[in-house]
């Protein structure tokens, strides 16, 4: 018996011993196994890297350009014109109202465009209110995208510098080297201002441009005086410019705008002689002596302001960039250099946009 209780004992011992080997086994599998709040905190941390080390795009050239309905063809033309005549790596941040968002992804998908790079913004029209004159003797000069350009800073924009190109222009250059301008220290943009090209002189003689700050800005009212800002100055173009954005950003250049807008609603201390040009003068006051100089060769203007004012073919051979500024546009008629533009015209797949041709055209 007694050997029986010792045999039994040692039974007992040796259960216990594989009781507390597989417990010990268990505990020791749960603590090296990751939780799942391991696999989030990892996640998490991952993406956080990825944010902090995502290298800014130096190689791409963004562009900021808007697409309203009525003009989408002009829009589109202007991409296919920047796609078309560099090697470069674009991004267009493409800017709409709700409205139009539809019909200019489809016009891009359902094109040559479709390989692009880009990303539809929508611009809220109602940050506009209070600050823009119901009244213009050229409506569309009071369209909400005509002011786009003031809310760079507001935008959805991933890249520290910009290239702004208004809807009616055509880039015949390559784009790069706009973007890869230097611009003075402490600027924020870029623009070609109303006298540079000794060619355009006979063209705006002919008919009647303003190229000075008198042009834009009633000096009767004391507002404009107080600026201090010689009236015989010469004016610049917003319809095209390279913009800093961190620098745009840093000297709060949407707010200064906004002040000025809101200044005109108030006292009307724009000038009616660009007939009904509301979208300039902020710009010339708030830049005035506080930006860097484009190439003329990037920017010839005036185009759209005659329809029967032309410059030389080898004059605009020459141009990188041509602006059909002004009310006779080359999508519809008459209007100068329809050849230069309709190179780049891409029809809308959805046929609401067409061209205005008289059918001795064709």
């Amino acid at each position: 018996m007694n050997v029986l209780r010792k045999i039994n004992r040692v039974l007992l011992v040796l259960l216990v011993l594989m009781v507390c080997l597989l417990l010990h086994s268990t505990v020791l599998r749960k603590s090296t196994r990751p939780k799942l709040s391991d696999h989030l905190k990892g996640l998490a941390s991952a993406t956080q890297v990825a944010a902090v080390r995502e290298p800014e795009p130096y190689d791409v050239v963004p562009v900021v350009i808007c697409a309203s309905e009525e003009r989408i063809g002009a829009t589109m033309a202007v991409i296919n014109s920047v796609y078309s005549n560099t090697d470069a790596s674009l991004f267009f941040y493409i800017v709409t109202l709700r409205d139009a968002v539809k019909l200019t992804r489809q016009y891009i998908v359902k094109t040559k465009l479709k390989g692009i790079k880009y990303k539809i913004l929508e611009f809220n029209p109602m940050v506009l209110k209070g600050k823009v004159k119901p009244d213009s003797s050229r409506p569309e000069l009071l369209h909400p995208l005509n002011f786009v350009r003031f809310y760079l800073s507001m935008l959805d924009i991933k890249h520290k510098r910009v290239i702004y190109l208004d809807d009616d222009v055509i880039v015949q250059g390559d784009i790069k080297d706009l973007f890869d301008m230097k611009l003075k220290p402490g600027h924020a943009a870029a623009f070609s201002t109303d006298c540079d090209l000794p060619s355009t002189h006979e063209m705006v003689a002919s008919i009647g441009m303003q190229t000075t700050y008198m042009g834009f800005l009633d000096y009767r009212k004391e507002e404009v005086r107080d600026l201090g800002i010689d009236p015989r100055k010469c004016s610049f173009n917003p319809g095209v410019f390279v913009a800093d954005v961190t620098e745009w950003k840093k000297q709060k250049i949407t707010k200064q705008l906004e002040k000025w807008m809101e200044e005109n609603v108030r006292h009307n201390i724009y000038s009616s002689a660009m007939a009904g040009g509301v979208a300039t003068p902020p710009m010339l006051i708030v830049f005035h002596d506080k930006y860097t100089t484009l190439d003329p060769l990037w920017h010839v203007r005036h185009m759209g302001w005659s329809p029967d004012a032309h410059y030389s073919e080898n004059f605009l051979q020459g141009a990188h960039l041509l602006h059909w500024n002004g009310p006779f546009k080359p999508w519809h008629y008459p209007a100068v250099h329809l050849d230069l533009w309709e190179r780049w015209f891409i029809p809308d797949p959805s046929r609401k946009f067409s061209l205005v041709r008289p059918k001795s055209h064709y």
